[in-house]
């Protein structure tokens, strides 16, 4: 299984367990992600949720073949309900980083509540040198927490970031050693269990209640152009050059 799933001491546990493939994640495990983050809103034995990787990585991001092979072409692909649950989830999500954080590894994470990552982590958002452009709101929450200078480097430039530089603008808590990131996220996840639920979950709707409304629109305003996007010349080039390891030539696009 790809996702594993589980409640322990009131903290429902999201594990992205695909190390094979460098953790990417296929359209069947962005669905159990969506469903399991649903189930965790729901359900009163849960106070927190956590969503952890490997210890050697977190993910890679869409998992190209399967990306490629079934595209999402509308709101309800799994994808987008997972977006959807993640943004929704009334309850505090922590996350738990070691290793590498690709894509929507890295865009995620400005939808939990708390983000630990160790000192070994690599963050990128490298749409552009795919042919595409941000996604998860990425495109308005990054010009928000690093300027937009910095935001160019990141979401134009696809320039990879250490989880200290995470940390220093505002994605991260916490630097950790890789070997205590998960144990340590777990920990605050579980203080949960002590303080009144229903002023925590009142407490983040508050916390969120300005930007709710822009990251949906947003969210939905890239996703018609990354769609576009996907049938581009452009994202063909960079695809085909993927599987065929090499780097893409976008010399013959204006």
């Amino acid at each position: 299984m790809s996702i594993k799933t589980a409640i322990h001491n009131g903290v429902a546990t999201i594990e992205i367990a695909r190390p094979e493939k460098k953790n990417a994640l296929t359209r069947e495990m962005y669905q159990t992600m969506a469903d399991a983050l649903v189930a965790a809103n729901s359900a009163k034995s849960v106070r927190a949720v956590l969503i952890q990787g490997q210890p050697e990585i977190f993910t890679s991001g869409n998992d190209i073949e399967d990306f490629m092979s079934s595209p999402p072409r509308d709101e309800d692909a799994p994808v987008f309900q997972f977006m959807r649950a993640l943004v929704g989830c009334e309850k505090p999500v922590v996350a738990a980083v070691t290793g590498a954080a690709i894509g929507i590894g890295t865009t995620l994470l400005f939808h939990c509540d708390f983000v630990f990552v160790s000192d070994e982590s690599r963050l990128a958002m490298p749409f552009v040198g795919l042919g595409l452009v941000p996604e998860f709101a990425s495109s308005l929450v990054v010009p928000r927490l690093m300027g937009h200078v910095k935001a160019a480097e990141k979401l134009l430039l696809g320039d990879p970031f250490t989880g200290a530089e995470a940390a220093e603008c505002g994605i991260a808590n916490r630097v950790l050693p890789a070997a205590e990131v998960q144990a340590h996220a777990r920990r605050v996840a579980e203080r949960f269990n002590a303080l009144a639920p229903s002023a925590v979950r009142e407490s983040k709707r508050l916390m969120r209640r300005h930007s709710a409304e822009e990251v949906m629109e947003t969210i939905k305003v890239e996703a018609e152009i990354f769609g576009a996007r996907l049938r581009s010349p452009e994202a063909m080039e960079a695809f085909q050059a993927f599987f065929q390891k090499r780097q893409p030539d976008f010399s013959q696009f204006e």
